[in-house]
Order: C-alpha cells, then structure tokens, then sequence
C-alpha cells in the first residue's frame, strides 16, 4: 500500500507540490488526474526518489520511502513507466525491457519476462527490434513492460496514452484491465479520466500542485 501525507515538493525555489495526501491500497488502480503543469510527473518522481521531498512522508508496505534511496525501489518491487519512455536507442526492445535486472538480482527473471509477453504479446512480436525502429506506441509498450519487470508489486504509469493513437490507447486499457483483474497495484497519472474511469477504484484530481478531489 502506497500512502502520502502532507508531501511538499520544490523544483528549484519553486513550489511545485503542496500538502499532498493519497493512497493506494494493495490490488487497486487509481487514477491521478489533472492538467498539463498541475503536478502528476513531479508527484511520479518523488515517489521514485528522483526529487526530494521538502516536507510530508511518503511509505509503501510500511517503508519510509523518503529515507529510502532511488534504487532501493526497485528491490521493493515498485515500477514506473514516465511519459517520456526513455528508452535506449542502442537497445533491442528487449533489452529495454530487460534493463532493470541488468543493476539489481532479480529472481525469476525469464519467468517474469515470459509473464509480460504473455500479458503483452504484441511486444514479444518486436523484442528483437532495436528502440529507433520502434514506433511511439511501440515504443510505450517497451516501456510499460519494462515497469512491470520491476513492478512486482506496485506500478507507477505516467500519461500512458499521451500522444499514441486511439488503437494504442485502447490496447493499454486493455492491459491495465487485465493487470486490474490479477490484483495488481496501479496508479495511473492521466490529464483526463475520460477513458480510464471504468478501471478506477479512486480518482484523484490534482490541480496546481495539490488534491482538490479524490
């Protein structure tokens, strides 16, 4: 279970976070939904450690995540997906996939990979392809599945159907779905609901910097 209380976050001398509280309870998926600039990347990041909070805590299964370094997270079992997806160019998609196991000893790793492409068998269609041959949407994908790879327990998806096409859009539904149904643990960052609401168990809206709804 993810829980944030009273979190503040500056970038710089500007206050980007104020006083946020949510949670996510174990085998949810929740939403967090605001506008360009309202506040859901740098909440994504400072739950992955990669900007320090100024005040508030931040746990997860009961572990001060604040006082945890980034890397630990993925010992914890936590994944995310950015908006961005960063992938490596000089990478196969399999590879990118694989690159959090490269710096961590993660059993089961070929259990866990089969377990994404069955999940997601249109990836394993391209896992030989390296990342600039990739498609936007192809490339979302890659980087979904390599969150999960980590994301054992609890995935982070940051604007996941940002700039793909519909069919893309609707497919990673589709997926979100079924890992709703295995009881996994999600929170998905979206600037609307409009198409992910069936899956939601709570939304929260987030508007310059802090939780107006939710």
């Amino acid at each position: 279970m993810l829980e944030v209380q009273g979190l503040d976050v500056d970038i710089g001398p500007t206050p980007i976070l104020r006083d946020v509280a949510l949670e996510v309870p174990s085998g949810t998926t929740c939403g967090l939904i605001g506008r360009n600039g309202a506040g859901k990347t740098t909440f994504m990041r400072a739950i992955m450690g990669a900007l320090n909070a100024k005040a508030g805590s931040i746990t997860f299964d009961d572990v001060d995540l604040v006082a945890s370094k980034p890397h630990d997270r993925a010992h914890m079992g936590i994944g995310f997906m950015p908006e961005d997806r960063r992938l490596v160019p000089q990478l196969t998609a399999e590879e990118n996939i694989l690159l959090p196991t490269w710096s961590t000893k993660m059993s089961d790793v070929e259990k866990r990979l089969r377990w994404i492409y069955d999940l997601m068998p249109e990836v394993e269609e391209f896992r030989e392809r390296g990342a600039t041959q990739l498609s936007g949407g192809q490339q979302k994908f890659v980087a979904f599945a390599r969150a999960l790879m980590r994301g054992t327990k609890f995935v982070l998806l940051d604007e996941p159907s940002e700039g793909i096409a519909p069919v893309f859009a609707l497919r990673m539904l589709e997926i979100m779905s079924d890992l709703k149904r295995e009881g996994e643990s999600l929170l998905v960052a979206e600037s609307n609901d409009h198409h992910i609401a069936p899956i939601l168990d709570r939304t929260y809206v987030i508007e310059r910097g802090s939780i107006v709804s939710g």
